[in-house]
């Protein structure tokens, strides 16, 4: 009998699908445990994300890569927490710079208390994750800060906006590669490194899962556009309520757009204009441009995930690129 899907991917191969549930368990426990504190409140607050959940999609990747490898190897479980914390803690900042008083169905951490604890909470995520990490060894260590750099540029970048002369659309997704495909593909290569996997697999791991991250957060571009909240379970337009400048919309405005959609695409879209923004933007070429993008970061993925030895999780991650491509809509 196969495990419950992961990331709503159902895993084919029974033994595969077994070695995942069991990892993703022994993972959570550690999670758990390792930002547990003398203090209650840090626990509290630690825990706060923790405890509402969430796809464990880095997590995933780390279990896929390592059964290229010795997937029991000690080092496995370890390193997909220190992965998961780092990704956490970013999430408490993230929602500090964005003013989110929801994060993932739950009151975020800065709207349940401050800022001031969100932000904390978030850098003692950081310290437990280098505790851990601390015990994997410098090639680990050195790893992980280059995908830090990467993270913290990523959203400088973002922050700043591009600068005159600079292509918005390249600016967009090299942002996106920074903030979202750095830390999943130093997630494949957690999983390959700490396996024992062969080099040449270790490399193609990474640069796949770093496809496959940046496709994904394409495809969440498009889902708010094209979805209804029913399908999606959010909102949609909400990037548009925000005024976020997401591919669809690039490409709308550098296309030269009908002027009622440029004039509702100037800046933040007012609620009472969403659904005709919507309307229009689904009809405009834009939105097929961005879903080529999307399949061409799949594409990538997909040439370096066929060279990889012929086993189950080989298959798991070509079914993870479909998925990937079928969410998008």
């Amino acid at each position: 009998m196969s495990a419950p899907p992961v990331v709503d991917l159902p895993i084919e191969d029974e033994r595969l699908a077994q070695d995942v549930a069991t990892g993703l368990a022994a993972v959570e426990k550690l999670l758990r445990s390792s930002v547990e504190s003398e203090d209650a409140f840090v626990t509290e607050a630690s825990k706060h994300l923790i405890e509402a959940g969430g796809k464990r999609f880095r997590t995933l990747m780390v279990l896929l890569a390592a059964q290229f490898g010795d997937p029991s190897a000690p080092g496995v479980v370890p390193g997909a927490v220190v992965i998961e914390l780092t990704h956490l803690g970013s999430l408490y900042h993230d929602d500090v710079m964005d003013e989110a008083p929801v994060r993932r169905g739950s009151p975020s951490a800065n709207a349940r208390w401050d800022n001031t604890v969100a932000i904390l909470t978030g850098d003692y995520l950081f310290a437990q994750a280098s505790d851990i990490l601390a015990d994997l060894g410098p090639e680990l260590i050195r790893i992980q800060a280059q995908t830090f750099s990467r993270l913290v540029q990523g959203q400088i970048r973002e922050t700043i906006g591009p600068r005159e002369g600079d292509d918005p659309v390249a600016h967009y997704i090299s942002v996106l590669a920074d903030k979202t495909g750095s830390l999943i593909a130093a997630s494949g290569r957690f999983g390959a490194l700490l396996a024992g996997a062969p080099a040449e697999v270790e490399e193609r791991l990474s640069r796949a899962c770093e496809a496959i991250g940046v496709a994904w957060q394409l495809g969440d571009d498009l889902l708010d556009v094209a979805s209804t909240s029913t399908e999606s379970g959010k909102t949609p337009g909400t990037d548009l309520r925000e005024g976020i400048r997401t591919l669809p919309v690039l490409y709308a405005l550098a296309s030269g757009a009908p002027s009622r959609l440029m004039e509702l695409l100037s800046g933040p879209v007012a609620e009472e204009d969403v659904e005709e923004a919507l309307t229009l933007l689904r009809e405009h070429s834009g939105m097929a441009r961005a879903r080529d993008e999307l399949t061409a970061w799949i594409d990538r993925a997909r040439d370096d995930i066929s060279a990889l030895p012929d086993i189950p999780a080989k298959d798991a991650f070509m079914a993870l690129c479909d998925y990937v491509v079928e969410r998008s809509g």
